[in-house]
């Protein structure tokens, strides 16, 4: 491969290419014109060579690396420290045409990624907020709705006054769980809420999950149950409280959505020395596939209108989610409809 064909030509380089073209051309033509006079080729070679090379140098650095570096601060978006001075003046002029086109595009893809993430992102807080609006609006407009009677002549009605104030006061029970769910979840976020580590049994704790939820699950004749073979004690390191209410959000859910005569189950498996992996399973109704990827979102429901008949904040997954991230681990999410859902995650073993 020649010189000409490379690629990657640096200004000075470029430069002396041409002049010792342009040059050799002269010397040769001044051979026809002055043919006795030997040191006029010699002449005309090392004039012609210094100016077309001043030239060209000139040209490349001043108007088009001018160019190039003007292109470079936009995409940096910095006030250029000393050092960056260096890169302008000294290292940058030493990139070739190809190099700096490769760094223009890099940082277009760049900014394209950030754009698409930013509408992604404006997308989500719109859905956010139009979701929040209508969680807080139902209970608000109950509470509005009750007083409004009661104050428009039912309260001296004995046989509906105690009546609206209960269900009025269910309305505000539910708006307080809802602001503190929403405050738990900033806190989770932010690393307010700290972590109290701890030794203890996994499966213990889901028996006193299930002991909580007996009641319930008998009269819709519901078995709650530890998957065989699993039922060995396994003692893992994390927030008991937090891991408890990471249990009881997702075996609640499985009451409320799963069907009357059904089974809920759970299973501890072990992955490596040193996690587990527990999963909640019920035979419900199942969720279909669209939903999946976003059912761990702030008030996303796969059933908008059975969710809110069944009641709940919308935000049980999403605290589910928060906090066993703030214990370094993830959660899963299996389901097809029809069959059930299986809601998973990892946890750390004991090394005691």
């Amino acid at each position: 491969m020649s010189v000409l064909d490379t690629k990657n030509l640096s200004p000075r380089l470029l430069s002396s290419i041409t002049a010792l073209i342009i040059s050799t051309v002269n010397v040769l033509l001044s051979l026809f014109i002055h043919p006795l006079l030997w040191y006029m080729p010699v002449l005309i070679f090392v004039i012609t060579f210094i100016v077309t090379y001043s030239l060209y140098h000139y040209t490349l650095q001043r108007f088009i690396y001018r160019k190039i570096k003007i292109i470079y601060k936009f995409i940096y978006q910095t006030k250029a420290t000393k050092k960056e001075e260096i890169f302008y003046n000294n290292i940058l002029p030493q990139k070739s045409i190809e190099e700096v086109s490769s760094d223009v595009q890099r940082w277009a893809t760049q900014r394209k990624d950030e754009i698409d993430m930013l509408r992604e992102n404006e997308k989500f807080r719109k859905e956010f907020l139009m979701n929040l609006a209508h969680e807080l609006r139902t209970p608000i407009f109950s509470v509005q709705g009750y007083v409004d009677t009661l104050l428009g002549g039912a309260l001296e009605d004995e046989t509906v006054n105690r009546k609206f104030l209960s269900n009025a006061n269910k309305s505000i029970d539910r708006l307080v769980r809802l602001v503190d769910d929403l405050d738990q979840i900033s806190k989770l976020e932010s690393g307010k809420i700290p972590l109290i580590q701890e030794n203890f049994s996994i499966q213990d704790l889901i028996k006193d999950v299930y002991e909580e939820f007996s009641l319930k699950a008998k009269e819709r004749n519901i078995q709650l149950i530890l998957k065989k073979g699993t039922e060995r004690p396994i003692a893992v390191t994390a927030d008991k409280q937090k891991l408890k209410q990471v249990l009881v959000n997702l075996i609640e859910n499985a009451l409320k959505y799963g069907h009357d005569n059904g089974t809920i189950t759970a299973g501890c498996y072990a992955m490596d020395e040193g996690h587990i992996y527990i999963e909640i399973s019920d035979d419900g109704p199942g969720i279909a596939e669209e939903h999946l990827a976003r059912i761990f979102e702030r008030f996303y429901r796969a059933d908008r209108s059975r969710s809110r008949a069944i009641g709940g904040t919308g935000l049980g997954l999403a605290i589910v989610k928060h906090i066993i991230e703030a214990h370094g681990q993830s959660v899963t999410v299996r389901s097809k409809v029809g069959v059930g859902s299986s809601f998973g995650f990892t946890l750390e073993k004991s090394k005691e």
